[in-house]
């Protein structure tokens, strides 16, 4: 009952609306009409409405109390102004905000493509202090695909990584590589709650192989060695004041890849090692699949901390039920974004995991042998060119 009387309170309050035309008030151009995606979003244009900014009806909430977190579904037709240029029209009245109201009601789909190269350059000529000449480069690329249409909501997205250093006398080296994919299909629950049902995927590895510096005859990583892939369903919540998401898979499926003999026979990355006689002969080699079943957590947050520098940081923690429940797995990826203009950015990028199952390789008396596991630590500085379209 209490829902239901809020539903009631929130329409009407809507039910004062006005176009904004050319500075005056058109009380002809008001149409109720229902939305069969979403009731909330009831008022639409007459047919009088045209593609002209200045013939645009809106609906004008006030920015103080309850309203100013009510968040019903836009549908933009294509090819019409976007919200960001709308705005600019009705700055003159303080304390509002605006959004679009269409004629038509579609399903459609944003993207977002992001390319960008980091340099980084030292060198030296008679410098009496010593050093090394180096240059490091950093290649990568962001792209998304969303796609909206009611209640349904398809999110895509696509992170590519990959960084080399060259100093004098020293072969090149890796310094990043990362091929990462994720999609989330969810629905909302109703037309005015902050929880969707949700279904995730996310898949991670590599393009080249991965050294454990200078030792570089025996690769420690490879493409798909390892490979990580989560599999999910769950609820995700979206906190409508700061925009932070919860997420909670009580059923996810966590598999590694080792698409190579030799890394999967020396058992890494937890996998099931190769299988010996007493005097060393192969009996079996390792499996090159390990498949986990345990409950995951993550939370997500974007935001513009002051004017151009923007934060985003995704936090997760996965336990396995089968084996070892409660030693938990930890996953922190962190960036700060700081933009100079559309084209130059500085960035600051940190990369923290924990996970019990894979083992750390270290350099014991010219060999290398594998230890128990460690936190594994990562941070990245650049500034270079980006190009978004």
């Amino acid at each position: 009952m209490k829902k239901i009387s809020y539903f009631v309170l929130l329409f009407f309050s809507f039910l004062p609306i006005i176009s904004y035309s050319q500075g005056e008030v058109k009380k002809d151009t008001i149409k109720l009409h229902n939305n069969p995606f979403n009731p909330l979003m009831s008022y639409l244009p007459v047919e009088n409405y045209t593609s002209d900014q200045s013939n645009i009806s809106y609906i004008i909430p006030t920015s103080e109390g309850d309203l100013a977190f009510f968040k019903p579904e836009v549908f933009v037709e294509r090819g019409t102004p976007q919200f960001a240029e709308i705005i600019q029209k009705v700055e003159a009245l303080p304390n509002l905000y605006v959004m679009p109201i269409n004629n038509e009601i579609i399903g459609y789909w944003t993207k977002k493509n992001k390319v960008g190269l980091d340099f980084n350059q030292i060198a030296f000529v008679n410098w009496s202090a010593g050093g090394d000449n180096s240059i490091s480069g950093l290649a990568k690329g962001e792209f998304g695909r969303k796609y909206t249409k009611g209640r349904l909501v398809w999110d895509n997205t696509l992170n590519v990584r990959y960084g080399v250093n060259k100093q004098s006398d020293r072969e090149t080296r890796k310094t990043d590589d990362v091929l990462e994919l994720n999609s989330t299909f969810g629905y909302k629950s109703s037309a005015i709650s902050d929880w969707y049902y949700v279904s995730k995927l996310n898949f991670k590895t590599q393009f080249t192989n991965g050294y454990n510096y200078p030792n570089i005859s025996d690769a420690v990583s490879k493409w798909i060695a390892p490979a990580y892939v989560f599999v999910g369903i769950g609820g995700e919540y979206v906190e409508p004041k700061t925009g932070i998401k919860f997420y909670l898979s009580p059923i996810t499926y966590k598999g590694t890849f080792v698409n190579d003999e030799r890394l999967a026979d020396q058992g890494a990355f937890g996998v099931e090692g190769a299988t010996y006689d007493a005097d060393g002969n192969l009996l079996k080699h390792g499996k090159r699949h390990r498949a986990e079943f345990g409950m995951l957590l993550s939370t997500e947050w974007k935001k513009e901390l002051v004017k151009n520098i923007f934060l985003d940081t995704k936090f997760t923690l996965y336990s396995d039920y089968i084996n070892n429940f409660g030693n938990i797995n930890v996953m922190w990826d962190m960036k700060l974004d700081m933009k100079v203009n559309d084209f130059v950015r500085a960035n600051i990028g940190t990369n923290l995991i924990y996970d019990d199952n894979v083992k750390t390789k270290v350099m014991r008396d010219g060999v290398q042998v594998m230890e128990g596991p460690r936190v594994q630590f990562k941070q990245v500085l650049g500034v270079g060119l980006v190009y978004s379209f």
